[in-house]
């Protein structure tokens, strides 16, 4: 059974896919999908790197996952990612009916709540945010710093 204490636990997991996106000077976003309380997918942001304004974490992580089961629901899986899915991410998990999402930091201008969730989300969909939140936001406030400072 997940817990809060498994909640921070992946979302560590989910904060070093993000760290090697902003090694590779991606937008620090990670993510990793658990099913059964086992890692079954990873993703972190290449939307520099495939010059493809698709390839978020969540989707990479998404894609991996149902590649994984074999299948495209993720009906039993959690999806932990670093900050607040957009609404093109937000749409997909709805498709792939994931079970829960957890995500870092709140997204105020990007994040799919600005639109309202029940339009997104599958119904069954559980969401629980602001988990590892400072460590989560920090991250992206450093690297934009570092943006601005070139």
């Amino acid at each position: 059974m997940i817990t809060p204490n498994n909640d921070e636990h992946y979302m560590r997991q989910a904060l070093r896919e993000a760290e090697r996106a902003f090694a590779a000077d991606e937008v620090p976003i990670g993510a990793v999908i658990v099913c059964q309380e086992r890692i079954i997918a990873r993703g972190h942001n290449l939307t520099e790197r495939l010059n493809d304004v698709t390839a978020h974490a969540e989707m990479q992580a998404i894609t991996s996952a149902a590649e994984h089961i074999g299948g495209k629901y993720l009906h039993e899986c959690t999806l932990y990612v670093t900050l607040e899915p957009c609404v093109m991410c937000a749409g997909a998990m709805n498709w792939a009916h994931l079970g829960r999402i957890v995500f870092g930091a709140f997204d105020e201008k990007g994040g799919y709540r600005r639109i309202g969730s029940s339009l997104l989300l599958h119904p069954k969909t559980k969401v629980s945010g602001g988990i590892l939140e400072a460590e989560c936001a920090d991250l992206m406030k450093a690297f934009f710093r570092k943006k601005r400072a070139l």
